[in-house]
């Protein structure tokens, strides 16, 4: 069976491979995104008047014109080296599905690729979050839950992969809350802010406000900035989008929101690098939720392969790299336009919306069905004990052999409760599961 799809569909990307990010941003939605802007913009401009000169005065589109399935991808995608971005091959090939509209004459009207290009970029990563901000409240969720029924589990704390002291698993699941709540966070404050791109060739506004001159358009009573400027903030408004005096070189949108991907990305890393630690057989303290399929060998049947974490723990460590293409294309970026720091972008930032979408779903899924193995968090700290008191037994000069673990555990119960109270600050999901408690 052969896919109807073209393209990458994840075949060596199990982090992100079938998730609803890899749907919501590979090829025919980032190309659906273009078409978005440009629809938006063509309507702006003809509810602002500018259709009276430039195109129609009503919605007058040929049928499938706005939707990405009426396009050539492939045929795209090839044409896109010689203009050195996609936006160029795709609106040559809106002009002609326009040719015999009146809306052609305002289609790109004032705009750049950049602007297009970035604003769209802008749009599919507003969708990709929108679907995984609430997965990874899930998560958040699901450990606030561990922590609270877990804060009197015993366990063995490990410092630099020893046994150090007592500790419980309430406290671990806190904190791992606590990372991912503050990274979540992050990530949703960079959602309300995604600005739109809308600044014309060279970032001034010049050919924008060159048609409005012409159609006698320049000034508008209801916005301080002019037409221009009450225009562009229609348009952001219309996407979803933070109106902004543009970006084309200081990329800082783009830095601040890969920034935040990979926050996140680090905040579920941790999180699975102590579940893979914890399914050891000779550890037994955590299992996964099972599955269909999942955890299988293709050698050896007696294995249970702690898959969404490896998975998860994958998706950790690639992001960085692609981080730090970002921010070293954002430190290159000359000039009024970047000339290959801008293009060198475009991957790194899908890849990484990819990544944290699919990872999101996955960490959902692992917290919510982790299991606990309380008995052998218990046994593992006897095997340490009473090795593990000898600090405690150090302060007070007793006899190691006579101290019970449950009596070293200083502020765990506090801390507890410190990072729930922190996490219901910081995330309104949390504060709505504690008001219903």
């Amino acid at each position: 069976m052969t896919s109807a799809r073209p393209g990458d569909l994840g075949l060596l990307a199990p982090a992100w491979a079938g998730s609803a990010a890899a749907r919501l941003c590979d090829d025919t939605a980032v190309l659906q995104a273009m078409l978005d802007v440009e629809r938006a913009w063509v309507d702006v401009c003809r509810r602002g008047g500018l259709g009276a000169s430039y195109g129609p005065s009503e919605d007058v589109s040929p049928e499938g014109v706005w939707a990405a399935a009426s396009y050539d991808l492939a045929g795209i995608a090839e044409r896109t080296p010689h203009g050195g971005n996609p936006l160029i091959p795709l609106l040559a090939d809106l002009r002609v599905a326009l040719a015999d509209s009146p809306q052609v004459g305002i289609v790109h009207l004032g705009a750049t690729s950049q602007d297009v290009l970035d604003s769209a970029l802008m749009l599919t990563a507003g969708r990709v979050l929108d679907d995984a901000l609430p997965r990874l409240d899930a998560a958040c969720d699901a450990l606030a839950e561990l922590a609270r029924t877990n804060r009197e589990t015993l366990c063995v704390a490990r410092s630099l992969g020893q046994h150090a002291l007592p500790y419980t698993f309430g406290l671990r699941a806190a904190r791992w809350l606590d990372g991912l709540s503050q990274a979540t966070a992050a990530l949703s404050a960079m959602r309300a802010q995604l600005p739109l791109q809308w600044v014309g060739a060279a970032g001034t506004g010049a050919a924008l406000t060159a048609y409005l001159d012409r159609a006698g358009l320049t000034t508008s009573a209801g916005h301080p900035g002019g037409q221009a400027a009450r225009l562009r903030a229609e348009l952001a408004d219309r996407l979803g989008l933070r109106d902004s005096a543009g970006w084309h070189t200081t990329r800082t949108p783009i830095t601040g929101l890969a920034g935040a991907l990979t926050g996140v990305l680090a905040a579920a890393g941790t999180i699975a690098t102590d579940v893979v630690t914890g399914s050891r057989n000779e550890i037994g303290e955590l299992a996964e939720p099972t599955g269909p399929g999942r955890g299988g060998s293709s050698a050896m049947p007696h294995k249970r392969n702690p898959v969404l974490s490896v998975t998860i723990r994958s998706a950790a460590l690639t992001g960085p790299g692609l981080l730090a293409t970002i921010t070293t294309a954002a430190g290159l970026a000359a000039d009024e336009r970047p000339d290959g720091a801008w293009h060198a972008e475009w991957s790194a930032l899908r890849e990484l919306l990819r990544l944290t979408g699919g990872v999101a779903a996955i960490l959902a899924e692992l917290t919510a069905g982790l299991h606990v193995d309380a008995a052998a968090m218990r046994r593992n700290l006897a095997a340490s004990t009473p090795a593990v008191l000898a600090e405690w037994a150090k302060i007070t000069g007793a006899d190691p052999a006579q101290l019970d673990p449950c009596g070293y555990l200083g502020e765990t119960r506090e801390f507890i409760d410190a990072l729930l109270a922190a996490d219901a600050q910081r995330r309104p999901a949390a504060r709505s599961d504690a008001a219903g408690a």
